[in-house]
């Protein structure tokens, strides 16, 4: 009889404790957040960070050893174009991140849920890195049109009179390259781009989520603006670093017009014309352009992450 007793009290305490854990895996799982954030956070970050993707591009496409840098060509925009031209393209970069970040932090989240541990516990950096590959092949397909349009617009002041675009907003950029020159020409440079935004993706969210990880894990931070700081900083350091030489080839390949040019084939024309160092040229104008960028869309992204999930 006791033998009896003592048998249902202990099955009695493996439910309670199955319950429990069951209770605490439930508080653990993070709810979904909306597909739109990541696009969202990165349009806001496009105010900030244009003047200096402008420069980039315009820095990216000098042949040669360029004399001005990130600041210097800023100011010769503002002087010789207007402080406006700064800004010139601003539709065009709005419509890539609506498209390409969107698509990649949203398809990075899901591929997180999917593939990620179902208890709330933490996602190996292996399953993170081959979510951001993927996300990032998915999204630099949906953004291709939009960043060859932004491209040639940031650039359009720099050309010879005759050879500029005026291509007066995004969608009218858009319509005359498929009517001038082929629909095929919105995805010109197309395997640079997506080869770019894979490692941008698993570089720049995965580093972000590893920093934060670890920066929560000391005694010093906690999920504070402080920690979001960091974490972004260090993130867009990492992403403009991997990301460098195959930005150099997308800039070249998109910005051309006539026949199509590989990015083999770009590379090597770099390489043997420009030397090595040229495929990290404008290093310091992209991280310049890239950190503030990647600061404030993971400041806002987080930001808009809390308003999300208090109205829920």
């Amino acid at each position: 009889m006791a033998a009896a007793t003592t048998q249902v009290q202990q099955q009695q305490q493996l439910q309670a404790v199955k319950q429990v854990q069951q209770t605490i895996s439930v508080a653990t799982v993070k709810p979904r957040d909306p597909f739109w954030l990541g696009g969202a956070a990165s349009c806001a970050a496009a105010f900030v960070s244009h003047p200096f993707d402008l420069a980039k591009v315009r820095l990216q496409t000098t042949q040669g050893v360029s004399k001005q840098g990130m600041i210097g060509t800023m100011i010769n925009v503002a002087r010789h174009e207007g402080f406006f031209a700064l800004y010139t393209g601003l539709s065009a970069s709005l419509l890539r991140q609506g498209t390409y970040s969107t698509v990649r932090f949203g398809t990075y989240d899901l591929l997180k849920e999917k593939f990620g541990p179902k208890d709330g516990s933490r996602i190996p950096v292996s399953t993170m890195l081959l979510c951001g590959v993927l996300a990032g092949c998915v999204g630099g397909g949906f953004g291709n049109p939009a960043d060859v349009v932004n491209i040639r617009m940031v650039n359009d002041g720099k050309l010879p009179k005759e050879q500029q675009r005026h291509y007066k907003h995004a969608f009218d950029g858009l319509f005359r390259i498929v009517k001038e020159e082929g629909p095929s020409q919105l995805m010109r440079g197309l395997g640079p781009n997506m080869n770019r935004a894979i490692l941008m993706t698993s570089s720049q969210l995965v580093s972000y989520d590893g920093f934060k990880r670890q920066l929560l894990s000391t005694p010093w931070f906690k999920d504070n603006l402080a920690t979001h700081f960091a974490s972004s900083l260090l993130a867009g350091l990492v992403a403009t670093t991997v990301c460098a030489p195959l930005d150099v080839l997308k800039t070249r390949i998109m910005n051309s017009s006539g026949s199509s040019t590989s990015s083999t084939q770009m590379f090597f024309h770099i390489v043997k014309s420009e030397g090595p160092a040229a495929l990290f040229k404008g290093w310091l104008p992209a991280f310049l352009r890239l950190g503030p960028h990647t600061i404030v869309t993971f400041i806002v992204l987080e930001q808009l992450k809390v308003i999300v999930h208090q109205k829920k």
